[in-house]
């Protein structure tokens, strides 16, 4: 069986395509495959379609696609993080799904698990179900593409809309440790969206900090199995940043 190892993220991302579709795990800036998306921006890689809870920030993550104009969808939760994204969205130069964040996270689930579309409760009765939140606007300001109404039904006495799964071309994720078959430990918080983004690639690519051999990680310690994993590479520990600082004045200071 080949190896799943990479000797580089430039030499794992190298045949994403102009016009791929990307699932990204990450929330906010935690969990983030960093390294595999500063190698897409390296790339000339364009016309990207995203599905990630968020598009990071304007220097960091998602952001720094979204900054050079490499996305042009993007599937989202959350993104008010993001000034470039506001810009973009609303002069109509990128489309914009937004989607309940669970119902996201459970779209990236049944893709990875063969099922085409389920029902949910969350967002009944309101713009997700009903239709007419703006995709994309147009330059002038008008809506360009507003969001189609979804089926909804009945059960036992309570209404729910149905949502189809997510597929992706390829799946970045991040991974405090993994082996050399594609098994996979998410550090804490780092667990969010990863699993989820993985399953739902139809090739998926792991930048990890720790690499070992197949057998050295508890089988009962892995948080993805290999299978869904096809590429691997070692990047080492992560830069991780803070989305947002708080502080409080201390008094008399």
């Amino acid at each position: 069986m080949p190896s799943k190892v990479y000797g580089s993220a430039a030499e794992a991302v190298a045949d994403i395509t102009t016009g791929a579709t990307l699932a990204v795990g990450g929330f906010g800036l935690c969990g983030i495959p960093d390294a595999l998306i500063d190698a897409i921006a390296d790339s000339t890689t364009t016309d990207l379609e995203v599905f990630s809870n968020n598009c990071g920030v304007d220097d960091h993550g998602l952001g720094v696609l979204l900054s050079l104009g490499r996305i042009r969808r993007v599937t989202a939760s959350y993104v008010g993080e993001n000034k470039e994204f506001a810009r973009q969205y609303l002069a109509g130069e990128l489309e914009v799904e937004l989607t309940p964040q669970g119902t996201l996270a459970e779209r990236l689930r049944a893709g990875g698990t063969g099922i085409p579309a389920f029902f949910t409760p969350a967002g009944v009765g309101t713009p997700v179900a009903d239709g007419g939140m703006p995709w994309r606007y147009a330059a002038d300001g008008s809506v360009a593409i507003a969001s189609p109404p979804k089926e909804t039904r009945v059960f036992g006495d309570k209404r729910y809309v149905l949502e189809e799964a997510i597929n992706a071309d390829f799946a970045l994720v991040h991974a405090r440790l993994g082996d050399t078959d594609g098994n996979l430990v998410f550090e804490k918080t780092a667990m969010n969206f990863n699993p989820l983004a993985a399953m739902a690639g139809r090739v998926t690519i792991a930048q990890v900090e720790e690499l070992v051999e197949p057998g050295a990680i508890d089988p009962g310690q892995v948080h993805l199995p290999g299978v869904f994993v096809q590429r691997v590479v070692h990047t080492g520990p992560q830069d991780k940043r803070i989305e947002k600082r708080t502080v409080r004045t201390v008094e008399g200071a």
